[in-house]
């Protein structure tokens, strides 16, 4: 087994994961919001931390959604360069683009770890639920390593493309 079935193995394992993630917070946001729906106009007893928890979970989803949106290669480009390309030449393209998004995940994933470590930034509460902030804060740099990761999986088979395509 060689080392690209491996990383292959491992990106299709994380993005398991992430979709698991992705569907059970949605559903989390589904659920939270009908609750409210029907305390605040059935019972006028609203749940006082549904919007502010809908909106964290919204973000978290949209984050983990763009990792997996990231790994199946459908984010928006402008492919009209790449598909004029012989084979060859575009792995080699996307691999080169590849690598500065790889890079570009890595130290944006670098940073917001480190800014989430902060004294400052761990003591800070929620207004509504009183909890830490770095807890919602911590999505940013985990959906960022994640999509490192998917990013760095996908620059290893252009590689393997490049490599084994013909001129």
């Amino acid at each position: 087994m060689g080392i690209l079935s491996i990383v292959q193995r491992a990106d299709d394992g994380l993005a398991a994961l992430e979709r698991v993630l992705v569907i059970a917070l949605t559903a989390a946001i589904a659920c939270i919001m009908m609750a409210q729906v029907v305390l605040r106009y059935f019972f006028s007893s609203p749940i006082f931390w549904a919007e502010e928890i809908s909106v964290q979970l919204l973000v978290f989803t949209s984050l983990f959604g763009l990792s997996l949106l990231t790994r199946a290669n459908e984010l928006v480009s402008i492919d009209f360069l790449p598909r004029a390309l012989p084979e060859r030449q575009r792995h080699a393209l996307f691999a080169a683009l590849g690598l500065v998004m790889f890079a570009i995940l890595v130290f944006v994933a670098w940073l917001s770890w480190n800014w989430i470590a902060q004294p400052d930034v761990r003591i800070e509460l929620s207004a509504t639920t009183q909890l830490p902030r770095w807890y919602s804060y911590a999505v940013l740099p985990a959906a960022a390593t994640t999509m490192a990761c998917h990013q760095g999986a996908a620059l290893l088979r252009h590689l393997a493309a490049f490599a084994g395509a013909r001129s």
